[in-house]
């Protein structure tokens, strides 16, 4: 039976470092069915800086927690083997797992070397600000603690287009980019050219790390059984090289192998010129519906509801969007922090799991709440996340037209019993719309799964209903039979 797509993005920045989370991974998988999720996105497995990151300040790729390195065997999530099991424990129920992919920089080199740089200014990456001089720069990686078990590859300046510091001078208030080398123009144009994100900036051009990268993501698929990719700053390298690397690795592994890049812009332009470019051989994140969501929650009664979905990709190219609400990114006190209001995370959330368009994201913090920012979970968000698994199927009807209460119904389908709903939702006064469901729902009642709406709505005999909401809230309605059976065990 065909069955409704929705991700989990199953970590987020402060869990604890206790090296039990691909353990607690492992133990949630069959609750993690239950609930609906069809996939799970996890964090870099490979060994960072130190036991303390998160996964982005790469080290070496080659190390999941086996090898002594950056002062620890472990990584902060635990061991290789843990991190093995937890991709067993998910396939076991029936969960495909995202890998989350960093190449775009390597940090934490084991020794420095010397070579020559010019400086380029950080906010126009176009403009040289100082001539050739001689630096000294982190760009040896050894892993000593590995040694050369998988790979014997080490990378050594040649390997890197430019970095932020110069061990010689302790200066890191410039950009460095190594004599010979430019920024690839492929990339994002934000500060004139984006190619540089921070650490060792890793040279795409170099035909020696594409060889290398091809090499380590075949051992990686074959070491790991992963399902698919999370690719990480992708509008940081250049466009050509993720299209090349993806069609490689599907046709030497024999996967689907399907991929979804983190693009970081809300503008519309760039998300869909990035897509044309790779000839849509990923999806991205509609980083531009995360940002309607975060106006939307900021401002109130003010924002055009009726404009939630306009110039985002889930609305211009919905086949190619994976929507969320937040990551990890967006945090309180992260460097892309737009953390959408409490209030609206239950509107939001209806709005990408209840509708038709897009593969829908779930945030682990949103999920489980996040007690390190003593940040509360989003109520009922289980409860949205098993309506869309169970009965969010069917022709979809959609009434957005008013500026502040907005609806759509879904039909349901002979395959999803009970299946067919209706969804109002307002950011300022409540109110109702009349919807059609269809005829066959004649005298049929419906109750609010969220509970805010306790009489339940009759469709009359044209299969319209009345639906209704509270202000500043959402009301999810179910057929009498679904509703007395949505339960969600946690």
């Amino acid at each position: 039976m065909a069955t409704n797509e929705t991700m989990m993005q199953y970590f987020e920045w402060y869990l604890p470092n206790d090296g039990l989370w691909w353990k607690r991974c492992a133990a949630k998988a069959d609750n993690l069915k239950n609930l609906g999720i069809t996939s799970v996105w996890l964090p870099p497995a490979y060994k960072g800086t130190s036991q303390e990151d998160v996964g982005y300040g790469v080290y070496d790729m080659y190390d999941l927690g086996e090898f002594d390195q950056k002062g620890t065997v472990r990584t902060k999530y635990g061991t290789k083997d843990e991190y093995l099991d937890a991709i067993r424990s998910f396939h076991d129920n029936g969960i495909k797992v995202f890998a989350d992919i960093v190449l775009n920089h390597r940090m934490g080199g084991d020794e420095t070397e010397k070579t020559t740089a010019v400086t380029d200014d950080p906010e126009n990456r176009l403009e040289q600000v100082g001539g050739v001089q001689e630096v000294k720069v982190w760009s040896k990686f050894t892993f000593p603690g590995r040694k050369g078990k998988y790979s014997s590859f080490t990378w050594n300046h040649t390997h890197f287009s430019g970095t932020d510091w110069d061990e010689k001078s302790q200066s890191g208030d410039l950009i460095y980019r190594f004599t010979g080398k430019k920024w690839d123009p492929d990339t994002d144009p934000e500060k004139g050219n984006f190619d540089y994100l921070m650490g060792m900036n890793v040279d795409m051009d170099n035909p020696e790390v594409v060889k290398e990268t091809k090499k380590w993501l075949m051992w990686y698929l074959q070491t790991t059984g992963i399902d698919g990719l999370r690719l990480d700053a992708v509008k940081h390298i250049s466009f050509p090289f993720y299209k090349d690397l993806l069609s490689y690795a599907r046709k030497e592994s024999g996967l689907v192998l399907p991929a979804v890049g983190e693009y970081w812009s809300g503008d519309i332009g760039r998300l869909l010129y990035y897509l044309d470019s790779v000839d849509n051989e990923m999806s991205l994140f509609d980083v531009a519906l995360h940002y309607n969501f975060y106006n939307a929650s900021v401002t109130g009664g003010e924002y055009p509801m009726n404009a939630i979905f306009d110039n985002s990709l889930v609305k211009e190219r919905p086949d190619h969007a994976v929507t969320f609400v937040d990551n990890h990114d967006t945090q309180y006190g992260q460097s892309l922090q737009s953390f959408i209001e409490d209030w609206f995370k239950p509107l939001a959330y209806a709005l990408i799991l209840l509708r038709e368009e897009g593969l829908p994201c779930i945030f682990y913090s949103d999920y489980y709440g996040n007690p390190v920012q003593n940040r509360p979970l989003v109520p009922n968000l289980g409860k949205l996340i098993k309506t869309r698994h169970e009965y969010a199927y069917g022709e979809q009807r959609d009434y957005l037209e008013d500026q502040n209460v907005i609806g759509w119904t879904r039909s349901g389908d002979a395959e999803h019993p009970d299946s067919g709903l209706a969804v109002v939702m307002s950011n300022a006064e409540g109110g109702s719309i009349r919807m059609e469901m269809g005829k066959e729902y004649a005298g049929e009642e419906f109750y609010d799964a969220i509970g805010n709406c306790p009489e339940p709505v009759t469709v009359d005999e044209d299969g319209f209903g009345e639906f209704r909401t509270e202000g500043g809230n959402v009301a999810v309605w179910l057929r009498k039979h679904a509703f007395e059976n949505l339960i969600v065990n946690e």
